[in-house]
């Protein structure tokens, strides 16, 4: 399964991001997330595979959430559980 994402990171919340069907943007997010996710701004579009690798997600993972709840949402790490590349 291949899907086209839109990418927004919170202004909010540093290292926040909502990953979303392209076509769909920010639709399918609950509003009570929307403001607790703050201004949303566009960072990216991402042709998202199975087999793609992500910094910080699972592809298949992100695939399926959007697909199930219509978002992803990555949260920043925990300080100190950072791994050095």
């Amino acid at each position: 399964m291949k899907r086209i994402c839109a990418i927004y990171r919170s202004r909010r919340h540093p290292g926040m991001y909502l990953f979303v069907d392209k076509q769909e943007a920010l639709s399918r997010v609950p509003e009570a997330l929307l403001q607790r996710f703050g201004e949303a701004e566009f960072s990216m579009t991402l042709l998202l595979h199975p087999e793609r690798s992500l910094a910080r997600a699972n592809a298949e993972k992100v695939l399926s959430e959007i697909a199930e709840q219509g978002f992803y949402l990555q949260l920043p790490p925990v300080p100190g559980t950072e791994v050095e590349v």
